[in-house]
């Protein structure tokens, strides 16, 4: 063991964007404070994951745009990919960013950082790149990595997974996915734009944690494209074929081989615990990950674990609230517990995919009779129509006092226009505070207002109302 020893009030393990968070946070606040990461800076979001997908999907848009300009009378010849051209462009967005997780950005906030794998000797005391580093608090937020599913002869065909499909030079000619959860999803509806064919292998319905209907409209528009779904695929076994790989399905017609160029897996992800020695610190994990209380503690209560590898939900942004409960229970001692129920996620298709709070059968589920929906299509919105973007629906689901539970929304910036809700959800405040809200004209924001003000229509222009209106015109 190293003689080189640092005592310091918190030690993050893992340069993800949960780590980087908490560090620069703790950093800033004047907590002496050591990072160490094994890898890449930045992690899995803007190495191999968030940035460089939402690059590849502009470039798929960007292509999908051109197709559809004569709409707005502006022809040209059809449009040329170049997917080397279109992979520097994703590295590019990815360099673009790196300096703002890079190590001289951290350390410039007073943050050690240290290259190495880290190793729980004990309660309060890790090795890493040559230290012993004895710490206050401990952050673990390793992140997670994608899980590859025990399907036979998968090991003995080539494959990509998030971690390498981005360093393809190459435009698969058909690409088989396993997977139809929002990153197999995101990468058919990319990959598909720019020219290739797609199948998409599903072992139960695709995007199973949103709204059934407006996952049913977003289907409509995958296989308009031409990406061919399989939902509730039984996968027997993978096989390398002269065309490239075959993947091998049970019917009730016996077996049906699909083939394709490449694969891509996309099957789930599993926490990143691997040498760590958690055991020594006496910190309880299982299959999905660190066991975390409400606070993000483990049964170490020295040691937090955030972000994927707290076994929660696996978004980038819930890394950053992770970071925010941290460094109030690190640091200034504040129970800050973690609260769900307004929690957005996005699945960057085109048109997007957003989801805030309960879908409507989680509502029925929960509330029963009490129980409103709202909506409002896209088509009834002028802004909408003069962008050729009318393909979506905005719901929304309330109690009948006018609680929000919860919003879906399919449809152009679906991602934008969820924050009203979730702002909304998370101030607990009820639907006419959205009704009243006025937007600005011409605005795809506008099929918010129009679907909070559909809660009081059918009492606004009811027989009550009616009455009343006469009433008053009678008394002058």
């Amino acid at each position: 063991m190293s003689n080189m020893f640092l005592d310091v009030d918190i030690c993050v393990i893992g340069a993800g964007s949960a780590g980087l968070s908490v560090a620069a946070g703790a950093a800033q606040l004047g907590a002496s404070t050591v990072l160490v990461e094994r890898g890449r800076m930045g992690g899995d979001c803007l190495n191999t994951g968030c940035v460089p997908s939402k690059a590849l999907l502009a470039a798929g848009k960007a292509a999908r745009r051109w197709h559809g300009a004569p709409a707005f009378g502006v022809t040209s010849g059809p449009p040329g990919i170049d997917f080397a051209a279109v992979n520097r462009h994703v590295h590019e967005v990815i360099a673009a960013i790196a300096p703002n997780d890079s190590v001289e950005r951290f350390e410039g906030l007073g943050v050690r950082v240290v290259k190495g794998s880290a190793r729980f000797t004990g309660p309060r005391e890790i090795t890493a790149g040559g230290l012993r580093i004895r710490a206050r608090r401990f952050v673990v937020a390793t992140g997670s990595t994608a899980a590859v599913p025990p399907i036979p002869g998968l090991d003995g065909v080539p494959y990509f997974t998030n971690e390498t499909v981005f360093e393809n030079t190459e435009l698969p000619r058909h690409l088989l996915i396993i997977g139809g959860g929002p990153i197999g999803i995101e990468m058919a509806h990319a990959h598909r734009a720019l020219g290739a064919e797609v199948t998409v292998l599903q072992s139960g319905r695709i995007l199973p944690k949103d709204d059934p209907e407006l996952v049913g409209l977003l289907r409509q528009r995958l296989e308009a494209e031409g990406i061919v779904l399989r939902e509730g695929a039984r996968i027997l076994r993978i096989e390398q074929d002269e065309g490239g790989i075959a993947a091998v399905l049970g019917t009730d017609r016996g077996e049906e081989r699909i083939q394709g160029s490449h694969l891509l897996v996309a099957a789930g992800r599993r926490p990143n615990l691997a040498g760590l020695d958690l055991e020594k610190a006496g910190i309880a994990h299982g299959p999905r990950g660190i066991t975390v209380d409400a606070r993000l503690r483990s049964s170490n209560r020295r040691v937090f674990a955030i972000g994927d590898v707290a076994g929660g939900p696996q978004f980038t942004h819930v890394a950053g609230y992770h970071a925010g409960i941290v460094i109030r229970n690190a640091l200034f001692r504040l129970p800050a517990k973690v609260d769900y129920r307004a929690l957005p996620w996005v699945t960057y298709t085109d048109p997007e995919l957003a989801q805030v709070g309960l879908t409507e059968a989680e509502a029925r589920a929960s509330h029963g009779e009490d129980v409103v929906v709202l909506r409002s299509p896209f088509h009834e919105n002028d802004r909408a129509q003069a962008e050729r973007e009318t393909f979506g629906l905005l719901k929304a689901v309330t109690t009948r006092s006018g609680r929000i539970l919860g919003a879906s929304i399919l449809g152009a910036q679906a991602g934008e226009l969820i924050q009203v809700w979730t702002l909304a959800i998370g101030q607990g405040l009820n639907i006419k505070a959205l009704a009243g809200m006025i937007a600005p004209y011409p605005t795809l924001g506008e099929v918010s207002k129009r679907a909070a003000g559909s809660f009081f229509t059918p009492k606004l222009f009811g027989a009550g109302t009616r009455r009343l209106v006469r009433l008053l015109a009678r008394l002058g």
